[in-house]
């Protein structure tokens, strides 16, 4: 399983949410660019709560990626599972089964997240693609 690593920016918007979770809920729209073997681009979602506790949340998020990976074109998507507790992260980005298009089909794998001194990102990402 090929493993890449490089920088990204990410740009979070809020949003608005339902009125029946206003004060419970933070909804962003997530815009990122991704650079190095994964030259590509994504738009997405995220909806967060936090919680009464000090460094206690959670997150979950999708977005679309479009670009190249390893010289292959096409889109997938991912998805997010991030938690917080009371300031020790536990999170999980998973590509979605199946969603692989063009060159990209059949893609699957997983990618971790970075966040350096002075607000730098990264990523780490483990696929795999089938053959040819």
């Amino acid at each position: 399983m090929p493993t890449i690593e490089g920088p990204f920016e990410v740009k979070l918007s809020p949003q608005p949410v339902h009125d029946a979770a206003e004060g419970k809920f933070g909804r962003m729209s997530i815009d990122k660019r991704f650079h190095g073997e994964l030259q590509a681009a994504s738009t997405g979602e995220m909806l967060a709560a936090m919680t009464p506790v000090k460094g206690s949340a959670g997150y979950v998020a999708l977005e679309k990626v479009e670009g190249t990976l390893g010289g292959r074109s096409g889109s997938f998507l991912m998805a997010h599972r991030g938690l917080m507790d009371r300031g020790a992260p536990d999170l999980i980005v998973t590509v979605v089964p199946d969603s692989g298009t063009g060159e990209l089909t059949g893609l699957s794998g997983r990618m971790n997240i970075d966040i350096r001194e002075g607000g730098a990102h990264f990523y780490r990402f483990d696929y795999r693609l089938p053959e040819g």
